[in-house]
């Protein structure tokens, strides 16, 4: 039983009596999650759970979440989380996709289950956490009446190189994809950021994001492979966040740009004590400058990082160091990059079309090499092939390119690149304008059809005022970018859609203009 799962047995062995997660006003020790962990195998294997197998959870961040993750790779079982935000239909495809046998469900989300449990087409047990539903097996029961003892480990021999957990990509540009992440996926992530990030024995981590999310579920691994304790928000509500922070004096944090733009404006999050805070991480999607200010004002005595990656290559492999992030220094302009390459990653910035190397500042397709890169999507090795090379370069599907000191831009996702007249154009370069507009306090660009150009750029736009016009916010673009860049329209929106990580969802806004169109451009 080698990997992370020997990683708690170990920690278990060394302290005990330390706590290992904090959620509401529940703890437990190293030592009862360990053997909560060992019962968790012992119950899953007894509902015919075995090497391979994968074992869904529908749920807000719980406990309950953490042992899964831990107890199923003990009987070489997978944990695939699933979004508790997606449709009851997107949830049978993941779970169905996965073809997993258990389905965990929070009470919360019986309605989800209620609604899909006839479409389930591989699972034979659904059980309910904190359920009185008898329609449903109750997890606490379950759980609790398995032997401490798990199965025999010689049943199942876990290598490094096995699944340690299956996370589903956001879908935004298509189906969820179901990731693979290994044990030595995950060693190698922890190793390379744990030394930026200095964590210690004296560190707190908290689980703000949701553990279905890279982010919630590399912290919660993170506590483990640390032996330090870890606090589990139930949800990313900024109030419970900054109150958890309180109570429990946590030192690290992941938070994505969203929650840092709203809390300096909530006073019950202002009002409590966050100076136990050292590291602020912050990523997943684009940041002001405003933002961040008022988010470093917020916190003044704490660092902040920004970090960037994808659920496909565990997590982070880019980092914006602390001392980068002084608004007002002389590398000020290092605010706008996503940060240096981990010291185990390499990058290269290749053409889309051609996948050759471009030079230093051209703007190209971000391709990654390191031992975090994914083992490949779950039953889709046409899609892995076209993503993940032999020699493991890894397609981001992002456009960015790399400056003479090696720091690396985030341009925008490569399909969401608009080709007008020949010319390649990136909407978060326009987006950017557009933020820069007064009235402007929220938008999207997207390429719709056009007969002369083959597509030309739209601007939905979220205003503070009526009283701009059209006229005047295409005016804004053509004052400075390059005129085949800008806006031939715009369109008026009370609100941006975006997955809960704050990626716009192009795709939904792109829909409406392109439905008929003999070809899609992406």
């Amino acid at each position: 039983m080698p990997g992370l799962t020997e990683t708690l047995r170990e920690r278990a062995r060394s302290h005990p009596g330390r706590v290992a997660y904090i959620a509401g006003d529940t703890e437990i020790t190293y030592g009862d999650f360990d053997r909560r962990a060992d019962r968790v195998a012992a119950a899953l294997a007894a509902a015919g759970v075995g090497s391979g197998d994968r074992v869904a959870i529908l749920d807000k961040n719980s406990l309950e979440y953490a042992e899964q993750l831990f107890g199923a790779p003990r009987i070489g079982a997978v944990q695939v989380p699933v979004n508790y935000r997606l449709a009851p239909d997107e949830v049978a495809y993941i779970v169905n996709d996965a073809q997993a046998k258990v389905f965990i469900v929070g009470a919360d989300f019986v309605p989800v289950l209620d609604a899909i449990a006839e479409k389930l087409q591989h699972t034979t047990h659904l059980f309910v956490i904190d359920g009185s539903d008898d329609r449903y097996d109750d997890y606490a029961a379950w759980i609790d009446g398995a032997p401490e003892t798990p199965p025999s480990e010689s049943e199942y021999v876990t290598d490094t190189e096995d699944v340690f957990a299956q996370l589903y990509s956001s879908g935004t540009t298509g189906l969820p994809k179901g990731v693979m992440l290994t044990h030595d996926n995950y060693f190698a992530a922890l190793t390379a950021t744990n030394d930026t990030w200095n964590v210690d024995d004296t560190s707190v981590l908290m689980v703000a994001m949701p553990m279905y999310h890279v982010a919630g579920n590399m912290l919660t691994i993170s506590a483990i492979y640390n032996g330090v304790p870890g606090v589990i928000a139930r949800e990313p509500d900024p109030t419970l966040i900054a109150r958890g922070i309180e109570r429990n004096r946590v030192t690290h944090i992941f938070l994505v740009p969203v929650l840092l733009q709203f809390m300096p404006l909530i006073p019950d999050v202002t009002a409590c004590d966050m100076s136990s805070l050292r590291l602020m991480l912050y990523g997943a999607s684009p940041i002001s400058e405003d933002v961040l200010r008022g988010a470093m004002r917020m916190l003044p005595d704490t660092d902040f990082m920004q970090v960037y990656g994808l659920t496909e290559v565990t997590g982070a492999i880019v980092t914006l160091p602390a001392e980068d992030h002084d608004p007002d220094g002389p590398a000020a302009h290092r605010l706008r990059s996503a940060g240096l390459p981990n010291p185990t990653c390499t990058l290269r910035i290749v053409d889309p079309a051609t996948q050759e190397d471009l030079p230093t500042g051209q703007v190209g397709e971000i391709l990654c090499r390191t031992p975090q890169n994914m083992k490949g999507y779950w039953g889709m090795p046409e899609a892995t092939a076209a993503a993940l090379s032999g020699d493991n370069w890894f397609r981001t599907g992002d456009a960015g390119y790399l400056d003479e000191d090696g720091y690396l831009y985030i341009h925008d996702r490569v399909k969401d690149m608009i080709i007008s007249g020949g010319e390649n154009i990136y909407p978060a370069e326009v987006e950017n304008v557009l933020m820069g507009h007064p009235d402007i306090s929220d938008c999207a660009v997207i390429g719709v059809p056009d007969a002369k150009w083959g597509e030309t750029p739209k601007a939905i736009v979220v205003l503070t005022s009526e009283d701009v016009t059209d006229k005047d916010i295409i005016g804004h673009c053509r004052d400075r970018l390059a005129h085949f860049k800008c806006p031939t329209t715009v369109e008026r929106r009370d609100a941006i859609p975006r997955n809960p990580t704050g990626k716009i969802l192009k795709r939904e806004l792109r829909a409406p203009y392109w439905e008929g169109q003999d070809r899609q451009v992406h």
